[in-house]
């Protein structure tokens, strides 16, 4: 089970396409999946201009990034990717649904002894495992966002998850360069955004109480706690859907109105505005990403 060589990511987002260069550099070959040629088009492209920087600025041999690219297939036919690969790294969408439904779908077409992993921070294993005939063989493998960057992954143990699992997804997330963050329990949010989801909630119940801007909430928390970046310059960076589907799954979960996104974050994602992927946010950018001011709302 610990003999992986082949791995398929499934979801070129900006999540699943870092997450697979990141196994292209450590030597993997690597299939990635998404249900759009544009996406896959994209993903691509937007990954060479980044690894081409890593590379102008010294971080990376011309030849590593040839050869990892030479390691990645991106494909839509999910059967082809899916039949001789040792581990999936699910990083569709965060809803349950399209989840069950995808991981169903796995466990049919990939072999027997593969390891189905997702890469998901709103649902723990056991609400995806009962979809498949493998649950012992699920497991979470929660990368950060930028995942090319950020060394934490956070491995969390379902219910019904194997040892062999587990020793299988922590061996790879080493081999990966990251560090590997073990649940033995499972739990809605995991170590990390649990800790986050407070400082979030305090920081949206400033800004809706008008007590604070989010630019005044996110210069406190960089110059006063140290944090690179402030909450609300956090969503955008990684996506203010991409959260509030995160605290809906574990309002889902709980029922506690205190775990309910804010209304302002549903307004924002309601109206389209995800942050620096759509150019607004709680801020505004430019096509490069830059900041360029505040996205004013109402």
């Amino acid at each position: 089970m610990t003999d992986i060589s082949r791995i398929l990511v499934v979801g070129s987002g900006a999540m699943g396409s870092q997450i697979a260069m990141v196994c292209a550099l450590s030597g993997y070959e690597v299939r990635v999946q998404d249900i759009s040629d544009d996406s896959l088009a994209r993903a691509e492209a937007q990954l060479r201009a980044r690894i081409d920087r890593n590379v102008t600025k010294g971080r990376l041999t011309e030849a590593d990034r040839d050869a990892a690219f030479g390691r990645m297939t991106f494909t839509t036919d999910l059967a082809a990717a899916a039949q001789d690969v040792d581990f999936v790294i699910e990083a569709a969408i965060e809803k349950l649904d399209v989840k069950r439904e995808l991981f169903a779908r796995l466990d049919e077409l990939c072999p027997e002894h593969a390891i189905l992993t997702s890469n998901s921070s709103s649902f723990i294993p056991s609400r995806i495992a009962d979809a498949t005939t493998r649950p012992d063989r699920v497991c979470n493998m929660h990368f950060f966002n930028p995942a090319l960057v950020m060394k934490c992954v956070e491995v969390v143990r379902g219910e019904a998850t194997s040892d062999d699992t587990i020793e299988a997804t922590v061996e790879l997330t080493r081999s990966l360069g990251k560090l590997p963050v073990l649940l033995d329990k499972e739990i809605n949010g995991f170590v990390a955004n649990r800790i986050l989801t407070e400082i979030r909630r305090e920081a949206m119940f400033l800004v809706d109480g008008g007590y604070a801007s989010p630019e005044a909430v996110d210069t406190a928390c960089r110059t006063a706690l140290g944090h690179p970046m402030g909450p609300f310059e956090l969503q955008d960076l990684t996506g203010l859907d991409i959260g509030y589907y995160s605290q809906l799954g574990r309002f889902e979960d709980s029922g506690d109105p205190v775990d309910k996104p804010a209304e302002s974050l549903a307004e924002r994602v309601e109206a389209g505005h995800l942050g620096r992927k759509t150019g607004r946010g709680w801020y505004v950018y430019d096509a490069e990403g830059n900041k360029t001011g505040v996205n004013r709302w109402n």
